[in-house]
């Protein structure tokens, strides 16, 4: 394991972890209208059954097509995803989105607690919200 270098990103610790009925479609989606970075995409029969996608902020999500199978445990509905993405400039995210021609589904706004913040549904019905705020540091 590489030790993390001064001035880029950690590595993610943490996945958003979501299942798509067109993996590769959600994962042009996220390049274009959001800025993620596509680091692996592995398939197998035609299907993506696994793919990574790193923010370049920092973190990153997996996804791939949906499994089918009442005994697969991480068998999810399709479109049910909720994340939220940190970024320095929610306003930079929020032009790329609109010229993507992403469905908004918040303005852009800030809020009580320090967040700049939209939110935008992806072509599956899974929301991305993105704003500046990082959260409460560790007591």
């Amino acid at each position: 394991m590489s030790a993390h270098q001064p001035g880029s990103p950690p590595a993610p610790t943490v996945w958003h972890c979501f299942q798509c009925s067109d993996a590769r479609a959600m994962i042009d989606w996220l390049v274009e209208a959001l800025g993620f970075v596509e680091t692996l995409s592995h398939a197998e029969e035609g299907q993506i059954v696994h793919a990574e996608l790193l923010w370049p902020e920092g973190g990153g999500v997996m996804l791939g097509d949906q499994r089918r199978g009442a005994d697969d445990p991480h068998s999810k509905p399709v479109g049910t995803g909720l994340a939220y993405v940190v970024t320095a400039d929610a306003d930079v995210v929020y032009a790329r989105a609109k010229a993507a021609g992403a469905e908004i589904v918040m303005e852009i706004h800030d809020t009580d607690y320090g967040d700049h913040t939209f939110s935008a549904r992806d072509p599956e019905g899974n929301v991305w919200s993105v704003g500046q705020y990082l959260g409460q540091p560790l007591p």
